[in-house]
Protein backbone atom coordinates (compact mmCIF):
# COMPACT_ATOMS: atom_id res chain seq x y z
CA UNK A 1 0.00 0.00 0.00
CA UNK A 2 1.52 3.40 -1.12
CA UNK A 3 1.66 6.06 1.51
CA UNK A 4 1.98 8.83 0.13
CA UNK A 5 0.02 10.78 -2.41
CA UNK A 6 1.15 13.76 -4.51
CA UNK A 7 -0.72 16.16 -6.07
CA UNK A 8 0.32 19.13 -7.96
CA UNK A 9 -1.14 22.61 -9.29
CA UNK A 10 -0.92 23.38 -12.86
CA UNK A 11 2.38 25.05 -13.56
CA UNK A 12 3.73 22.97 -10.58
CA UNK A 13 2.69 19.81 -12.68
CA UNK A 14 4.17 21.38 -15.43
CA UNK A 15 7.34 22.01 -14.31
CA UNK A 16 7.69 18.29 -12.81
CA UNK A 17 7.56 17.08 -16.01
CA UNK A 18 9.93 18.98 -17.15
CA UNK A 19 12.55 18.75 -14.50
CA UNK A 20 11.64 16.71 -11.43
CA UNK A 21 11.54 18.28 -8.43
CA UNK A 22 14.79 19.55 -7.02
CA UNK A 23 15.88 21.20 -3.42
CA UNK A 24 16.82 25.00 -5.59
CA UNK A 25 13.03 24.59 -7.19
CA UNK A 26 11.28 25.66 -3.29
CA UNK A 27 10.84 29.43 -2.77
CA UNK A 28 7.70 28.49 -0.60
CA UNK A 29 6.89 25.81 2.58
CA UNK A 30 3.46 26.15 4.36
CA UNK A 31 2.73 24.65 7.24
CA UNK A 32 -1.16 24.01 8.50
CA UNK A 33 -3.21 24.46 11.84
CA UNK A 34 -4.47 20.90 13.20
CA UNK A 35 -3.42 20.14 15.90
CA UNK A 36 -2.46 16.40 16.77
CA UNK A 37 -2.64 16.08 13.13
CA UNK A 38 0.70 17.70 12.19
CA UNK A 39 2.75 14.58 13.81
CA UNK A 40 2.14 12.42 10.77
CA UNK A 41 4.61 15.35 8.70
CA UNK A 42 7.74 14.84 12.02
CA UNK A 43 9.05 12.52 9.53
CA UNK A 44 9.23 14.58 6.38
CA UNK A 45 9.54 17.64 7.97
CA UNK A 46 13.34 16.22 9.14
CA UNK A 47 13.99 14.61 6.13
CA UNK A 48 13.38 17.99 4.06
CA UNK A 49 15.04 20.30 6.42
CA UNK A 50 17.35 18.22 7.88
CA UNK A 51 18.77 16.60 4.62
CA UNK A 52 17.27 17.44 1.04
CA UNK A 53 17.10 21.28 1.53
CA UNK A 54 20.54 21.73 2.65
CA UNK A 55 21.58 20.82 -0.58
CA UNK A 56 20.71 24.15 -2.13
CA UNK A 57 20.76 27.46 -1.12
CA UNK A 58 18.17 29.75 -2.10
CA UNK A 59 16.34 32.13 0.24
CA UNK A 60 12.70 30.00 1.14
CA UNK A 61 10.25 31.76 2.90
CA UNK A 62 8.50 29.37 5.79
CA UNK A 63 5.00 30.16 6.30
CA UNK A 64 2.78 28.70 9.40
CA UNK A 65 -0.36 29.26 11.70
CA UNK A 66 -0.60 27.10 15.05
CA UNK A 67 1.18 24.00 14.56
CA UNK A 68 2.28 24.31 11.60
CA UNK A 69 3.94 28.03 12.89
CA UNK A 70 5.50 25.82 15.91
CA UNK A 71 7.33 23.08 13.51
CA UNK A 72 8.32 25.40 11.18
CA UNK A 73 10.02 27.90 13.49
CA UNK A 74 11.86 24.65 14.80
CA UNK A 75 12.83 24.21 11.12
CA UNK A 76 14.89 27.33 12.17
CA UNK A 77 17.18 26.38 14.95
CA UNK A 78 20.91 25.40 14.54
CA UNK A 79 20.23 21.68 15.11
CA UNK A 80 16.63 21.13 13.25
CA UNK A 81 16.56 17.54 13.55
CA UNK A 82 16.94 17.45 17.38
CA UNK A 83 14.14 20.06 17.84
CA UNK A 84 12.08 18.55 15.23
CA UNK A 85 12.36 15.28 17.37
CA UNK A 86 12.33 17.12 20.88
CA UNK A 87 9.22 18.92 19.45
CA UNK A 88 7.20 15.94 18.70
CA UNK A 89 8.39 14.00 21.45
CA UNK A 90 7.47 16.67 24.21
CA UNK A 91 3.92 17.07 22.11
CA UNK A 92 2.93 13.85 22.17
CA UNK A 93 3.98 13.54 26.06
CA UNK A 94 1.88 16.69 26.76
CA UNK A 95 -0.48 15.85 29.43
CA UNK A 96 -3.09 18.46 31.21
CA UNK A 97 -3.51 17.13 34.85
CA UNK A 98 -7.12 18.74 36.25
CA UNK A 99 -6.38 20.14 39.97
CA UNK A 100 -8.75 18.44 42.30
CA UNK A 101 -12.45 20.19 42.35
CA UNK A 102 -12.33 21.12 38.50
CA UNK A 103 -13.71 19.20 35.91
CA UNK A 104 -11.77 20.22 33.37
CA UNK A 105 -8.41 23.23 33.33
CA UNK A 106 -9.49 26.70 32.68
CA UNK A 107 -8.58 28.70 29.21
CA UNK A 108 -6.36 30.99 31.78
CA UNK A 109 -4.47 27.72 32.72
CA UNK A 110 -3.84 25.99 29.70
CA UNK A 111 -2.76 28.80 28.34
CA UNK A 112 -0.26 29.25 31.37
CA UNK A 113 0.65 25.94 30.72
CA UNK A 114 1.25 26.28 27.52
CA UNK A 115 3.79 29.42 27.28
CA UNK A 116 5.70 27.91 30.13
CA UNK A 117 5.91 24.84 27.55
CA UNK A 118 7.21 27.90 25.03
CA UNK A 119 9.49 29.35 26.92
CA UNK A 120 11.73 25.96 28.30
CA UNK A 121 11.86 24.89 24.36
CA UNK A 122 13.32 28.34 22.86
CA UNK A 123 14.47 29.96 26.26
CA UNK A 124 17.62 32.30 24.85
CA UNK A 125 17.27 30.13 21.13
CA UNK A 126 14.59 32.45 19.40
CA UNK A 127 17.82 34.56 17.88
CA UNK A 128 18.50 31.43 16.26
CA UNK A 129 15.32 31.38 14.05
CA UNK A 130 15.28 34.98 13.77
CA UNK A 131 18.62 35.28 12.24
CA UNK A 132 18.44 32.17 10.00
CA UNK A 133 20.75 32.76 6.98
CA UNK A 134 18.02 31.17 4.64
CA UNK A 135 14.61 30.54 5.94
CA UNK A 136 12.15 33.62 6.88
CA UNK A 137 9.41 32.82 8.91
CA UNK A 138 6.01 33.85 8.95
CA UNK A 139 3.68 33.09 11.84
CA UNK A 140 0.04 34.13 11.24
CA UNK A 141 -2.19 35.14 13.76
CA UNK A 142 -6.12 36.09 13.97
CA UNK A 143 -6.13 39.67 15.36
CA UNK A 144 -9.71 40.64 16.69
CA UNK A 145 -11.50 43.77 15.56
CA UNK A 146 -14.22 45.45 16.93
CA UNK A 147 -16.45 43.58 19.53
CA UNK A 148 -13.58 40.85 19.40
CA UNK A 149 -10.86 43.57 19.55
CA UNK A 150 -10.70 42.35 23.62
CA UNK A 151 -11.38 39.34 25.08
CA UNK A 152 -14.28 38.85 27.56
CA UNK A 153 -16.82 36.17 27.95
CA UNK A 154 -19.96 37.47 26.19
CA UNK A 155 -18.70 39.70 24.29
CA UNK A 156 -15.86 36.96 22.24
CA UNK A 157 -18.57 34.55 22.36
CA UNK A 158 -21.28 37.10 20.82
CA UNK A 159 -18.41 38.05 17.83
CA UNK A 160 -17.55 34.89 16.77
CA UNK A 161 -20.99 34.07 16.51
CA UNK A 162 -21.27 37.07 14.42
CA UNK A 163 -18.19 36.02 12.69
CA UNK A 164 -19.60 32.53 11.58
CA UNK A 165 -22.26 34.03 10.22
CA UNK A 166 -20.54 36.76 8.15
CA UNK A 167 -18.04 33.53 6.95
CA UNK A 168 -21.01 31.30 5.63
CA UNK A 169 -22.14 34.19 3.65
CA UNK A 170 -18.77 35.75 2.07
CA UNK A 171 -15.20 34.52 3.65
CA UNK A 172 -13.94 38.34 3.00
CA UNK A 173 -16.91 38.93 5.35
CA UNK A 174 -14.74 37.52 8.19
CA UNK A 175 -12.30 40.60 8.04
CA UNK A 176 -14.88 42.73 9.45
CA UNK A 177 -14.53 40.86 12.77
CA UNK A 178 -10.57 39.43 12.27
CA UNK A 179 -7.64 40.28 10.28
CA UNK A 180 -4.83 38.99 9.39
CA UNK A 181 -1.54 39.50 11.04
CA UNK A 182 1.31 38.23 10.27
CA UNK A 183 4.65 38.47 11.87
CA UNK A 184 7.74 38.31 9.88
CA UNK A 185 11.65 37.45 10.79
CA UNK A 186 14.00 40.56 8.97
CA UNK A 187 11.35 42.32 8.37
CA UNK A 188 10.97 41.00 4.74
CA UNK A 189 8.01 41.01 2.34
CA UNK A 190 5.52 38.91 2.37
CA UNK A 191 5.70 35.66 -0.20
CA UNK A 192 1.94 35.62 -0.80
CA UNK A 193 -0.34 38.28 -1.81
CA UNK A 194 -2.57 39.88 0.60
CA UNK A 195 -5.67 41.21 -1.32
CA UNK A 196 -8.24 38.54 -0.99
CA UNK A 197 -8.89 39.07 3.09
CA UNK A 198 -7.71 42.49 5.50
CA UNK A 199 -3.69 41.89 6.10
CA UNK A 200 -1.07 43.43 8.39
CA UNK A 201 2.62 43.03 9.30
CA UNK A 202 4.84 42.94 12.13
CA UNK A 203 8.65 41.73 12.23
CA UNK A 204 9.11 39.18 14.92
CA UNK A 205 11.12 39.88 16.93
CA UNK A 206 12.93 38.49 20.25
CA UNK A 207 10.33 40.95 22.40
CA UNK A 208 7.28 38.82 20.72
CA UNK A 209 8.51 35.47 19.36
CA UNK A 210 6.68 33.48 21.85
CA UNK A 211 4.12 35.61 22.19
CA UNK A 212 3.09 35.65 17.99
CA UNK A 213 3.83 32.08 18.38
CA UNK A 214 1.69 31.42 21.40
CA UNK A 215 -1.22 33.41 19.86
CA UNK A 216 -0.98 31.94 16.25
CA UNK A 217 -1.86 28.36 18.54
CA UNK A 218 -4.78 30.18 21.24
CA UNK A 219 -7.72 28.34 19.90
CA UNK A 220 -10.88 30.81 21.26
CA UNK A 221 -12.66 29.60 24.32
CA UNK A 222 -9.47 26.84 25.12
CA UNK A 223 -6.56 29.11 25.41
CA UNK A 224 -6.94 32.58 26.16
CA UNK A 225 -6.31 35.59 23.42
CA UNK A 226 -2.75 37.18 23.97
CA UNK A 227 -3.46 40.75 23.79
CA UNK A 228 -1.19 43.90 23.20
CA UNK A 229 1.94 41.76 21.61
CA UNK A 230 5.29 44.26 21.25
CA UNK A 231 5.63 45.52 17.96
CA UNK A 232 2.39 44.90 16.63
CA UNK A 233 -1.42 46.87 17.18
CA UNK A 234 -2.42 46.36 20.18
CA UNK A 235 -5.72 44.54 20.98
CA UNK A 236 -6.43 40.40 20.93
CA UNK A 237 -4.74 38.02 19.00
CA UNK A 238 -5.86 34.05 18.42
CA UNK A 239 -5.58 30.91 16.57
CA UNK A 240 -3.61 31.88 13.14
CA UNK A 241 -6.25 28.53 11.94
CA UNK A 242 -9.23 30.97 12.01
CA UNK A 243 -8.38 33.11 9.36
CA UNK A 244 -5.96 30.87 7.67
CA UNK A 245 -6.44 26.98 8.28
CA UNK A 246 -4.63 25.78 5.56
CA UNK A 247 -2.98 28.18 4.50
CA UNK A 248 -4.94 28.79 1.37
CA UNK A 249 -3.09 32.15 -0.27
CA UNK A 250 -2.16 33.34 -3.63
CA UNK A 251 1.13 31.89 -3.54
CA UNK A 252 0.91 32.65 -7.32
CA UNK A 253 1.62 36.16 -7.14
CA UNK A 254 4.91 35.92 -4.23
CA UNK A 255 7.32 33.35 -6.39
CA UNK A 256 8.78 32.45 -9.82
CA UNK A 257 9.47 28.68 -7.97
CA UNK A 258 7.42 26.17 -6.65
CA UNK A 259 5.25 25.76 -2.99
CA UNK A 260 6.18 22.64 -1.12
CA UNK A 261 3.28 21.90 1.21
CA UNK A 262 3.67 18.69 3.28
CA UNK A 263 -0.18 18.65 4.48
CA UNK A 264 -1.60 15.73 6.59
CA UNK A 265 -4.82 15.96 3.36
CA UNK A 266 -4.93 16.90 0.15
CA UNK A 267 -7.46 19.76 0.44
CA UNK A 268 -6.24 23.37 1.58
CA UNK A 269 -9.01 24.85 3.46
CA UNK A 270 -9.12 28.19 3.25
CA UNK A 271 -10.17 29.44 7.06
CA UNK A 272 -11.09 27.38 10.33
CA UNK A 273 -14.90 28.15 9.64
CA UNK A 274 -14.55 26.87 6.42
CA UNK A 275 -14.50 23.01 7.64
CA UNK A 276 -17.95 22.46 6.75
CA UNK A 277 -18.09 24.33 3.64
CA UNK A 278 -17.18 21.87 0.96
CA UNK A 279 -17.46 24.31 -1.76
CA UNK A 280 -14.05 26.00 -0.63
CA UNK A 281 -12.07 23.15 -0.16
CA UNK A 282 -11.54 23.31 -4.20
CA UNK A 283 -8.04 24.18 -5.20
CA UNK A 284 -8.00 28.00 -7.16
CA UNK A 285 -5.26 29.42 -9.18
CA UNK A 286 -3.68 31.01 -5.75
CA UNK A 287 -2.28 27.27 -5.28
CA UNK A 288 -0.82 26.79 -9.50
CA UNK A 289 2.56 26.53 -8.25
CA UNK A 290 1.78 24.29 -5.59
CA UNK A 291 2.98 20.39 -4.76
CA UNK A 292 0.81 19.00 -1.83
CA UNK A 293 2.31 15.77 -0.36
CA UNK A 294 -0.17 14.29 1.45
CA UNK A 295 -0.88 11.16 3.14
CA UNK A 296 -3.81 8.37 1.07
CA UNK A 297 -6.94 7.80 2.92
CA UNK A 298 -6.22 3.87 2.81
CA UNK A 299 -2.68 4.83 4.92
CA UNK A 300 -4.76 7.01 7.45
CA UNK A 301 -7.20 4.12 8.16
CA UNK A 302 -4.54 2.12 9.03
CA UNK A 303 -3.31 3.94 11.62
CA UNK A 304 -4.87 3.68 15.55
CA UNK A 305 -8.37 4.09 15.57
CA UNK A 306 -8.19 4.76 11.84
CA UNK A 307 -7.20 8.08 12.02
CA UNK A 308 -4.93 10.95 12.21
CA UNK A 309 -4.80 12.21 15.69
CA UNK A 310 -6.67 15.19 16.89
CA UNK A 311 -7.79 16.31 20.23
CA UNK A 312 -10.56 14.29 20.74
CA UNK A 313 -8.12 11.88 21.85
CA UNK A 314 -7.45 14.21 24.70
CA UNK A 315 -11.34 13.47 25.83
CA UNK A 316 -11.46 9.47 23.94
CA UNK A 317 -8.56 8.97 26.56
CA UNK A 318 -9.33 11.21 29.30
CA UNK A 319 -8.97 8.03 32.10
CA UNK A 320 -6.28 7.17 30.05
CA UNK A 321 -3.49 9.61 29.31
CA UNK A 322 -0.90 6.80 28.47
CA UNK A 323 -2.86 5.01 25.54
CA UNK A 324 -3.28 8.37 23.77
CA UNK A 325 0.57 8.82 24.24
CA UNK A 326 0.72 5.02 22.54
CA UNK A 327 -1.52 6.35 19.70
CA UNK A 328 -0.10 8.91 19.11
CA UNK A 329 3.27 7.38 19.17
CA UNK A 330 2.58 4.92 16.56
CA UNK A 331 1.24 7.27 14.19
CA UNK A 332 4.38 9.46 14.60
CA UNK A 333 6.38 6.64 13.67
CA UNK A 334 4.08 4.80 11.13
CA UNK A 335 4.55 8.30 9.10
CA UNK A 336 7.94 7.38 8.48
CA UNK A 337 6.71 5.58 5.47
CA UNK A 338 5.32 9.32 3.85
CA UNK A 339 9.23 10.30 4.24
CA UNK A 340 10.62 7.11 2.84
CA UNK A 341 8.70 6.85 -0.35
CA UNK A 342 9.18 11.28 -0.67
CA UNK A 343 12.77 10.11 -1.04
CA UNK A 344 12.22 7.10 -3.36
CA UNK A 345 9.93 9.63 -5.86
CA UNK A 346 12.49 12.05 -5.56
CA UNK A 347 15.50 9.63 -7.12
CA UNK A 348 13.21 7.81 -9.26
CA UNK A 349 10.20 10.32 -10.05
CA UNK A 350 7.24 8.68 -11.73
CA UNK A 351 4.70 11.56 -12.72
CA UNK A 352 1.63 8.74 -12.86
CA UNK A 353 1.58 9.21 -9.53
CA UNK A 354 1.28 13.47 -9.60
CA UNK A 355 -2.40 14.03 -9.54
CA UNK A 356 -3.99 17.31 -10.26
CA UNK A 357 -4.52 19.36 -6.54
Amino acid sequence: MKALRLHAGPLALQHLRSHGLQPHDVRIVPGAAGGPKGLILGPIDRFLFGEWLTRSSQPIDLVGASIGAWRLANACLDDPMRALRDFEAGYIAQHFEVPAGQKRLTARQVSAQFSAGLQSFYGGRSREVLHHPRYRLHVITAHGRHILGREARARTALGYLGAFAANSVRRKSLGAWLERVVFSTQDVGLPFDTQDFPTRRAVLSEANFELALQASCSIPFMLEAVHDIPGAPPGAYWDGGITDYHLHLDYQAGTDGLVLYPHFQQAVVPGWLDKGLKWRHKATPFLDRTVVLAPSAAWVASLPNGKLPDRKDFVHYARDPAGRMAAWRAAATAAQQLADELQEWLLRPDMSRVEPL
